[in-house]
């Protein structure tokens, strides 16, 4: 029999997938019991759960009542994709400081890259979502600053939030967004800096602020 600890972890990976690939939006309540009655467990290792998510900003607590779905603000997104944006074209320029290390990285990028695309194939949003956080943590990681790799992983679970929320009214852009992705590997391969740091703010913002 799963010790509680065990239980407890369960609850809390279930239940933010659930928040993070949006089958429980942003303003969404939840129980304790309906999580518990959904993975065949007691309501104790789920109020643990949930502690945990709300010290993650992920859910607020309402006392008797459950839980609801923290959504990300018009001002945590513009926090993000402007440290995003920071420390993306900071890792580029420091990749091609290292010409030796770009074809690796260039290979790495594409074949996260042709993920991205199978999910997009099958229209499989939550998967798309999560290959493009896995996509532009790929480029951090080929800067090889393991500082700056620490805190942008920090930013996945917003990343994949923001990116269900900004595609999910438009499956459309899926393609574009994918097609942005290439061209940003494209002056990787080319060395060129400059052109990424001049694609990289349009990709974002046609994503996640194409109204502005």
């Amino acid at each position: 029999m799963p010790s509680r600890e065990a239980a407890a972890d369960r609850a809390y990976a279930a239940t933010k997938e659930l928040v993070l690939s949006g089958d429980l939006p942003g303003g969404h309540l939840l129980s304790e019991g309906d999580i518990a009655q959904r993975l065949g467990m007691s309501r104790t290792p789920v109020r643990e759960a949930f502690l945990r998510l709300q010290s993650e900003e992920l859910l607020e607590l309402i006392p008797k009542r459950g839980a609801v779905v923290v959504p990300v603000t018009v001002g945590e997104a513009d926090d993000v994709l402007d440290a995003r944006e920071a420390v993306e074209t900071a890792a580029v320029r420091r990749l091609l400081r290292r010409p030796t290390d770009v074809p690796a990285a260039v290979e790495r990028l594409r074949a996260a890259l042709d993920v991205q695309r199978r999910h997009a194939a099958r229209g499989d949003l939550p998967a798309v979502a999560a290959a493009d956080e896995a996509f532009h943590r790929t480029i951090v990681d080929a800067g090889g600053n393991r500082l700056t790799a620490r805190f942008y992983a920090t930013l996945g679970d917003r990343q994949r939030r923001m990116s269900i929320h900004a595609l999910a009214p438009n499956p459309d852009q899926v393609a574009v967004v994918v097609d942005e992705h290439a061209a940003l590997v494209d002056a990787i391969e080319a060395l060129d800096a400059a052109r990424f740091a001049a694609l990289l703010p349009a990709h974002l913002d046609g994503t996640h602020r194409p109204t502005r």
